[in-house]
């Protein structure tokens, strides 16, 4: 017989006590023993990240100011058929 867990589709990393104790981890800025969290960008280049975050910070707006009232619109409208389709 299947595990519970597995016959429920959980994966182990969504088990209550487990995702609480990583907000209650993020919220102090430590791990439960004290050891500090590792930090996610690490092993990036901090020159592609600040060059990613700068093309972010002005992407849509750019993107919005070349596009036509008629592109928005279209744009828009796809988005919302495409909300709509999934319920």
């Amino acid at each position: 017989m299947a595990n519970q867990r597995e016959y429920r589709g959980m994966a182990k990393d969504h088990d209550f006590f487990v995702n609480a104790r990583r907000v209650v981890e993020q919220a102090i800025g430590e791990k439960m023993d004290g050891s500090p969290l590792s930090e996610p960008d690490a092993h990036k280049d901090p020159k592609a990240i600040a060059r990613g975050r700068k093309g972010g910070n002005r992407g849509g707006k750019a993107r919005a100011a070349k596009l036509s009232s008629e592109e928005k619109t279209a744009i828009a409208r796809k988005g919302a058929i495409a909300r709509w389709k999934k319920s």
